[in-house]
């Protein structure tokens, strides 16, 4: 049996949460996946399971946890989700850790940050849907082709523009885009699975109906 540890504060109240609990029903047969509350015991021994999803729901009950689970993840090679917060926390620790920004922070956690690596996004996109297109050479081009993809999101806040060169010279690949929006999904290349999107992919998960693509990728590198 293979393991996701799904890292977030739990809100039964939370529509994405209860859709991510449905898409966690749809998994396949030999994958199961559990919720573990960032203030729990268990959040800090995220390298133990055989992949990690960082869930929506930003900011974290704790989120040096967050960081420090996206760090071992990024760095050990193992299969690695982030949607919504999760993107925008992998964002911050790359900035942090790999392109030296020492100070990148996040402007909902720490509004009078110099360097807010994420940033409040011009519009706000709680309950909206976007056309996502993927970029050509990413892994999510490899899933969705060249024709855009609605994307569903519950966020205001998003990868400031000003950043996202200084991020891709450090080796963070932009791997879609959508208007409004701005960057939509990263990835690593050289990673076994290393994926974030402001979309949230298991929005509409139901029986009878295949699991998002990249949830279906992302089970398929563990």
């Amino acid at each position: 049996m293979k393991n996701i540890l799904l890292l977030g504060d739990r809100d039964a109240n939370s529509v994405t949460h209860r859709e991510l609990d449905a898409a966690i029903k749809l998994l396949p047969s030999g994958i199961k996946a559990r919720w573990v509350g960032t203030d729990t015991p268990d959040a800090k021994r995220t390298s133990q399971a055989d992949a990690v999803w960082v869930a929506p729901g930003s900011p974290y009950r704790d989120d040096a946890v967050v960081y420090s689970a996206i760090t071992s993840a990024r760095t050990s090679g193992q299969p690695f989700l982030g949607t919504c917060g999760g993107f925008q926390y992998a964002v911050v620790e790359f900035a942090r850790n790999v392109a030296g920004i020492a100070d990148a922070d996040h402007a909902e956690t720490t509004p009078d940050g110099s360097n807010l690596v994420v940033g409040r996004l011009a519009c706000s996109l709680i309950g909206q849907e976007r056309h996502v297109t993927a970029l050509p050479g990413t892994r999510m081009h490899d899933l969705y082709g060249d024709a855009p993809f609605v994307g569903f999101h519950w966020c205001n806040y998003g990868l400031a523009p000003c950043y996202a060169d200084r991020l891709a010279e450090h080796g963070l690949v932009i791997a879609a885009r959508a208007d409004d929006a701005g960057v939509e999904a990263v990835e690593l290349p050289n990673h076994r699975f290393f994926v974030a999107t402001l979309f949230q992919p298991q929005i509409g998960s139901v029986a009878g109906k295949p699991l998002h693509p990249v949830i279906e990728a992302f089970v398929a590198s563990i």
